[in-house]
């Protein structure tokens, strides 16, 4: 098992959790992918989930959204509902060969609140415009998303994000594949959420990023490497400890996840 870091509670000693992996695991044909993780992620923090490539990363986030069903232990969300969480997949798993505008994207992410059928009244429409407009997109809404850049797709479905209203927010690799301008306006997104209050956990690979815009890391190598701050996390003991965690799934899969000697 990893081990936790002080720092999870606040200074008076109290946490309100948002999401808790009670002895979590999750895998694919019952082959696990993430093991017995046992951590507490706490309301209104920023957190980035790292780890070497293979480290459950993305398993995790769908383990979160009930895609994948546990194999053992459980997801906790507390006093969330499902529709309290907004879930933006890897763009890989988005098909932009579909026929849609980028309003009509951004408009899905009001579905739970008009249904699939439901009309767009002014007041929907006000608000697809502003969340158009909160990633630079405005002048877009009409272009075809199968003729997006990278940045543009990503500015897109983060508009759709911004209209859920969730509580809890799960990016996956958010910063793939996008220009540094880009980037730094989807910070600011993430930041004006964190600023309202609302839990955000993000699956990314640069550290720099990592160290400089989320103050929370849990580290992953298929089992828990560390949690909590991110100066405390992000350590190269750490990330030496999870490469050599990853790089014993090589073996045969009872040994997989497990520390190296």
């Amino acid at each position: 098992m990893g081990r936790l870091l002080l720092g999870d509670v606040d200074a008076g000693g109290v946490m309100t959790t948002a999401l808790a992996f009670e002895d979590l695991t999750l895998g694919y044909d019952r082959l696990p992918a993430v093991r017995d993780l046992q951590a507490e992620i706490a309301e209104g923090s920023l957190t980035a989930i790292v780890g070497p490539n293979g480290a459950g990363k993305s398993t995790l986030l769908k383990g979160v959204m009930g895609m994948l069903a546990p194999l053992e232990g459980r997801v906790s969300v507390g006093s969330l509902n499902r529709e309290d969480i907004a879930y933006l997949p890897q763009q890989s798993a988005i098909d932009e060969s579909f026929p849609l505008s980028v309003v009509d994207l951004v408009a899905m992410g009001l579905w739970r609140e008009i249904g699939a059928f439901g009309w767009l009244r002014r007041k929907h429409q006000d608000r697809i415009a502003a969340a158009i407009a909160a990633v630079g997109l405005t002048g877009f809404e009409s272009r075809p998303i199968g003729s997006l850049s990278g940045g543009q797709m990503q500015r897109t479905l983060f508009a759709r994000l911004l209209l859920q209203e969730s509580r809890l927010m799960l990016l996956d690799e958010p910063f793939a594949a996008i220009d540094a301008r880009t980037m730094a306006d989807l910070i600011d997104v993430i930041r004006r959420w964190h600023g309202e209050g609302r839990t955000v956990l993000a699956v990314l690979h640069d550290v720099e990023t990592v160290r400089t815009h989320f103050p929370r890391t849990l580290m992953l190598a298929r089992e828990l490497v560390a949690h909590g701050p991110t100066e405390q996390v992000l350590t190269a003991e750490n990330q030496f400890r999870a490469r050599q965690m990853c790089e014993a799934c090589a073996g045969p899969p009872h040994v997989c996840g497990r520390s190296a000697a």
